[in-house]
């Protein structure tokens, strides 16, 4: 993984200064980085590229902001060109990040869209190799939460086929179309969640989308091992993005990530070297493997 400028003292960083912060739902292009009074730490001042990833081509969802914006500093850092997608309405983050992959000397291309999609995701896949000629790393990062702090029956129809359709649906559609032009050595990376084992209440319909990635996860790096593809998946626990006090209410953001054993919510940058390791020639006989980033909660599944 790679060296940071912070101290490897988890307790130097602090908690995330989360009081009072609200944003509108996903999906209005009002839930900006900007936004946040207390922006995220994606590595843009402390992510030390070693060239673990030197001229891979990484197709990446959910780039625009939070764990995918940091990875995708991590990738370009490292010697990738990375595909970015993204809500159109995400755009300003988007760029933004799109400008730190460029900054670190590799092609970012942008390919705006919706997920939920299968046209769309076999569209991503095909610019992808048209741009590239192959696709070398799959992470399937982007996901949906909205928190229902009721019961079961809060829960609508519409909310829980938009889960899906994100969170799982997608990543179907764009494994599939991916692994036709990844050659050996190939990764896919799935973001799965400390939920998948310790679901909360409120966010249910999540939780069983991020089980559901580490089935998908073992059971295809069985698939593929004999293509000389690997298949794993990080599992983070609170992390400081846009997401959160866009999707859960005031006093569940005001108190995100104290109750972990280091006592903090977690930053996307301290999230992204897990990708790097996996996608890189460190973790060749790394195979159907869940890496939890939690902050010391467990990851049982």
């Amino acid at each position: 993984m790679s060296e940071h400028d912070e101290s490897t003292d988890p307790q130097r960083r602090q908690q995330p200064d989360t009081a009072g912060e609200q944003l509108p739902a996903p999906g209005t292009g009002r839930t900006t980085t900007s936004r946040l009074g207390d922006e995220p730490d994606h590595g843009e001042e402390s992510y030390v590229g070693h060239g673990r990833l030197q001229d891979k081509v990484v197709l990446l969802t959910g780039g625009d902001s939070g764990i995918g914006r940091a990875v995708a500093i991590a990738c370009a850092r490292e010697g990738a060109d990375v595909v970015l997608t993204y809500l159109t309405t995400e755009e300003e983050d988007g760029r933004r990040t799109a400008e730190l992959v460029e900054q670190a000397g590799r092609r970012a291309v942008l390919v705006p869209g919706d997920i939920t999609s299968e046209e769309f995701c076999e569209e991503l896949v095909d610019r992808t190799v048209a741009e590239f000629g192959r696709v070398d790393v799959l992470v399937n990062n982007a996901a949906y939460q909205m928190a229902q702090p009721g019961s079961l029956a809060d829960i609508t129809t519409e909310q829980l086929d938009r889960v899906m359709r994100t969170n799982v649906y997608a990543m179907f559609w764009l494994t599939q179309r991916a692994l036709r032009h990844m050659p050996r050595g190939g990764s896919v990376i799935g973001t799965t969640s400390v939920q998948a084992s310790s679901p909360s209440p409120q966010l249910l319909d999540y939780a069983c989308t991020k089980a559901a990635i580490v089935a998908f996860t073992r059971g295809l790096a069985e698939q593929v091992a004999p293509d000389g593809v690997r298949v794993n998946a990080v599992a983070p626990g609170p992390i400081w993005t846009p997401l959160i006090p866009a999707t859960m209410p005031e006093d569940a953001v005001a108190e995100f990530g104290e109750q972990t054993p280091i006592g903090r919510a977690g930053q996307p940058a301290e999230v992204a070297p897990a990708y790097v390791f996996l996608a890189s020639a460190d973790a060749t006989y790394i195979t159907g493997e869940v890496i939890a980033v939690t902050g010391g909660k467990p990851v049982t599944v």
